[in-house]
């Protein structure tokens, strides 16, 4: 698989996955049962109704918007425990939902960072990151000539760049590696490919916070829908010439489509029952592709007493990945909060924690960083995603065995167009992202109008 068709096929996905579906009014007669209210169902729904159809949304939680999650725990501090930035604003779709919600932004810059050591001494990763993109390069260019795929770990372990390094810089490359890869993807490096685990496209631009919630794009696109929370579906099945959704309480109902929008983990997990067989294709596409895991740890104090110029501090602490990636809110909104994320085996690890021993172990990795004095929080949030039985997890990833037409399987239309799938797992470039989930959502509404 050479670098240059895999670059290839990434640029061509981005060109198809921007192209916004455009069709007239002319679904009155239309019934679509769309499955999950995160962003992928809402988008859907909203462009189906606005074409005419009857829809009805069904959503297994008591709330809305998915993976999107806005608490508001802490008066007067909205906490995204879900998705949190807007992923290059330039032509992003959910910039102009943003726009349209009136939500104001904030921008954050991976280059507005600081790192810190084991000990807490200051530490210049610039360095440490050129080195480790060198062996991830590397490694890439020798799994390229296999003609099967394997594992980043198996990769970068098997490269003559790594097998040169000594134990420190090893570590250092670690910790790239938890940064860039694993903390981005939300899978460990011994699961995602070799081949392409950063097969997606990106917008330009910066990265843009929402200090008022990230819910506020999900009550802009739900309003006016017909949404029925605490709806857990149990089954789909053919139905005539639609498709039938049994609940969990044992009821019933019926349309002309159902746009199947759960996580890739619900159905890894066959979280819902389907009582015709499923495209190959697309049974393996769930079977291939990898449910990430990636959780927050949030923190309030009662003042900020860290560096209030900067958006990143990393810890290259002694254990890999384990506290070493922070977001500071202070330099964006002003709020004297940070967030921890862990990512992966290291996420599941720490979920066995309770909230109070998660802050603890926290407050000791601060205080390893700031010195003894750093103050310990006021407050915590703990995301455990994993164990949301309406998500399994995070987002997803591509996994060892993933091609560039695995999302393309899974997308689409099953049961001769009667059961469509969409979320950011179906989208072919900008999977595991926010904005991925409304294009899906929207070319799966586009599926239902071409039928």
């Amino acid at each position: 698989m050479p670098l240059s068709r895999r670059r290839m096929i990434a640029s061509l996905a981005a060109l198809l996955a921007q192209r916004s579906p455009a069709f007239a009014v002319g679904l009155r007669r239309k019934r679509v049962i769309v499955v999950g209210a995160g962003l992928a169902g809402l988008a859907a729904a909203r462009d189906l109704a606005a074409a005419g159809a009857a829809v009805t949304v069904l959503e297994g939680r008591g709330r809305i918007g998915g993976r999107i999650h806005t608490s508001r725990a802490w008066h007067g501090l909205p906490m995204d425990l879900g998705a949190s930035w807007i992923h290059g604003t330039d032509g992003n779709p959910l910039t102009a939902l943003a726009d349209a919600a009136g939500a104001a932004r904030a921008t954050t810059s991976y280059d507005s960072a600081i790192a810190f050591g084991a000990s807490g001494n200051p530490v210049d990763l610039t360095a440490a990151y050129r080195l480790g993109e060198d062996v991830i390069a590397a490694a890439r260019r020798r799994a390229d000539m296999r003609n099967t795929d394997q594992s980043l770990k198996d990769a970068v372990r098997a490269s003559a760049a790594w097998r040169g390094l000594d134990a420190p810089a090893q570590r250092l490359v670690r910790h790239v590696i938890n940064g860039t890869v694993e903390a981005e993807y939300a899978g460990a490096w011994d699961e995602v490919s070799a081949w392409c685990f950063d097969e997606a496209a990106e917008f330009a631009g910066p990265d843009a916070l929402f200090p008022g919630g990230y819910d506020q794009i999900v009550q802009y696109l739900a309003a006016g829908l017909d949404i029925r929370t605490g709806s857990v579906v149990a089954a789909l099945a053919p139905f005539g010439a639609g498709a039938s959704v049994t609940l969990a309480t044992g009821a019933q109902m019926q349309a002309d489509h159902v746009v199947l929008t759960v996580p890739l983990g619900v159905l890894k997990a066959a979280g819902i029952a389907f009582a015709a067989p499923l495209a190959r294709r697309r049974l393996r596409a769930i079977a291939t592709l990898g449910m990430g895991l990636l959780n927050k740890c949030l923190l309030r104090f009662d003042r900020v007493a860290w560096p209030d110029d900067v958006d990143w501090i990393e810890w290259v602490g002694p254990q890999d990945g384990i506290w070493s990636q922070w977001l500071s809110y202070a330099q964006a909104t002003g709020a004297p909060v940070l967030l921890a994320f862990h990512a992966a085996h290291q996420a599941r690890a720490l979920e066995g924690l309770s909230d109070t021993e998660t802050a603890d172990a926290a407050h000791a990795a601060l205080k390893a960083m700031f010195g003894a004095d750093f103050p310990a929080p006021v407050a915590v949030q703990v995301t455990r995603w994993s164990q949301d039985p309406f998500s399994r997890g995070s987002y997803s990833f591509n996994a060892t065995g993933t091609t560039p037409g695995t999302r393309g399987a899974l997308a689409g239309a099953d049961w001769d167009g009667r059961l469509i799938f969409a979320g950011e797992a179906c989208a072919p470039a900008y999977w595991g992202t926010a904005h991925g989930a409304v294009l899906s959502g929207r070319s799966a509404a586009a599926v239902v109008a071409a039928g």
